[in-house]
């Protein structure tokens, strides 16, 4: 298997940049639906939309938060244009716009044209357009982080040919993986009480969960401990064999291997189910196997950021109805579009407001603590009594609502921590981060990269966990990221040459 991968995978280092422009056959009708839909979706995302909101009838007042509010829809509707059209396959850049243009522009535009919210808004008027500001002045600096990526030095192309490349290159350990993946999966579909209940709703998951002791104590990393071993694994390894099965003949003949990855697919059936899962995570779910099955699809990669949109207008808002039971579901009753993404999930900007004014009432910032706490989710309360709760939590416990289970956007967690500069360093960072990443992947993410390639499946997960990271709390984010870097570093295997896969 390795020596029929090998030859073929060093083609594309030669020239990874023309590579994607190589292939005749789908330049032509790529640029051809760009141009075709270039003008359309522009005006659609940028204008259209925003607008046809705003002119809605409604009880909010039109002040600045308002037009600010306007101003970032439209230019997150910019941005997202501007993934949905690129030449290039920018995932982690489109997850992230894709959120911004729904999460913290349209939908609480539409609120601000009902004056309705989600979450009760519990500051002054003023509170809210600071906290719409900061959100503009964040992505503005994701954006010049994206730029500072487009003009770092590339004249070391020589070198880039010996670096160290994680891989996956032993078949033993994704056969470990995969063994930990039922074993933990089983344990965690035992402890609820048997796959019938992922199949109930979420209110008899979180009751398992309560039954079974892990809520007692530190219930928030109790319960991130327990999904995250019984879910990660499982979905880490059904991508793995599917990126083997998509780009190895030597594994489509395997018995083993195909009969491996039926039983994957439905081991994550039950645990990763829609049914039994935050939409969020069943978002991550769709996004990573859809880009690990199709790496190099500009269509495919266009229809799933364009449909995003529809999904999360139409869908997203009336998607919980397997959060409840039967007896508690309440469905929606509306007249409008627009009252559905102003009374469901969408609380972001608000709850943004929320912690300026919790900030503002006393507390101040808190310089990374709240970081800190989410960075050792795992460490339990009674060996660090002061650890800090995830900061929608506090702000939620604060603001005195039932409900605590609330957002904490990433803008949120970097301002409560570092103030409006280290907000904004820390967008810049990240959209460095993403630009880099996202050039690496359409690179490397080719028909002929070898099946050890682990970025091809790692960004297309990163991608769709940016949702549930950007959307926060962080700490509540955690846990599934630190046991993914585990599944990874079990299998990964740093080489130089770059023919090493599966063998």
């Amino acid at each position: 298997m390795a020596t029929d991968i090998r030859k073929p995978a060093v083609t594309p280092a030669a020239a990874p940049v023309e590579d994607e422009s190589k292939w005749g056959r789908v330049t032509t009708p790529r640029t051809l639906l760009s141009r075709a839909l270039s003008v359309p979706l522009a005006l659609g995302f940028t204008v259209f939309l925003p607008f046809f909101v705003a002119a809605q009838s409604g009880a909010g007042a039109r002040d600045a938060a308002f037009w600010l509010q306007l101003l970032l829809a439209m230019y997150a509707g910019a941005r997202l244009s501007a993934m949905v059209l690129t030449s290039r396959r920018k995932l982690l850049q489109g997850s992230f716009w894709l959120f911004v243009y729904m999460a913290m522009g349209v939908a609480p535009l539409a609120q601000a044209v009902l004056g309705q919210v989600p979450t009760p808004v519990v500051g002054p008027r003023s509170d809210l357009t600071v906290a719409v500001g900061l959100v503009l002045l964040g992505c503005t600096a994701f954006d010049v982080g994206v730029l500072l990526a487009r003009h770092r030095p590339t004249g070391r192309a020589g070198g880039s040919q010996k670096e160290a490349r994680p891989v996956m290159a032993h078949r033993r350990r994704l056969q470990l993986l995969t063994v930990i993946a039922f074993m933990c999966s089983a344990a965690f579909i035992m402890k609820l009480g048997g796959p019938s209940v992922f199949f109930s709703s979420r209110q008899e998951i979180i009751a398992g969960i309560e039954e079974a002791g892990v809520s007692n104590g530190d219930g928030q990393a109790g319960q991130a401990l327990l999904r995250g071993f019984g879910t990660v694994p499982a979905l880490l390894a059904l991508l793995l064999y599917t990126r083997w099965l998509i780009t190895s003949k030597f594994a489509r003949r395997k018995v083993s291997v195909i009969v491996t990855w039926a039983a994957l697919a439905g081991l994550n059936l039950i645990v990763n189910n829609p049914i039994s899962n935050p939409r969020y995570w069943f978002l991550t779910v769709m996004f990573a196997l859809l880009f690990t099955v199709f790496p190099v699809s500009a269509a495919m990669y266009r229809v799933a950021l364009s449909m995003a949109v529809v999904i999360a207008l139409l869908v997203f808002p009336f998607a919980d109805r397997f959060r409840y039971d039967e007896k508690n579901y309440k469905p929606v009753e509306t007249t409008s579009f627009l009252e559905p993404m102003a009374l469901k999930d969408y609380d972001q900007v608000g709850m943004f407001a929320n912690t300026i004014t919790y900030s503002n009432s006393g507390p101040g910032h808190f310089y990374g603590r709240q970081l800190a706490g989410s960075i050792f989710f795992a460490v339990p309360r009674s060996v660090w009594p002061g650890k800090p709760r995830d900061t929608g939590v506090m702000v939620g416990t604060w603001m005195g609502t039932v409900n605590t289970n609330l957002s904490s956007p990433i803008w949120a967690e970097l301002w409560i921590d570092f103030g409006p500069l280290g907000m904004g360093a820390g967008l810049l960072g990240m959209g460095y981060a993403a630009a880099r990443v996202d050039r690496r992947y359409a690179k490397r993410a080719t028909r002929r990269s070898p099946p050890g390639s682990l970025i091809s499946v790692v960004v297309p997960l990163v991608a769709g966990y940016s949702f549930i990271l950007l959307r926060g709390p962080l700490l509540q984010a955690s846990g599934r990221v630190a046991i993914a870097a585990m599944c990874l570093a079990l299998v990964a295997t740093y080489r130089t040459d770059k023919g090493t896969t599966l063998r």
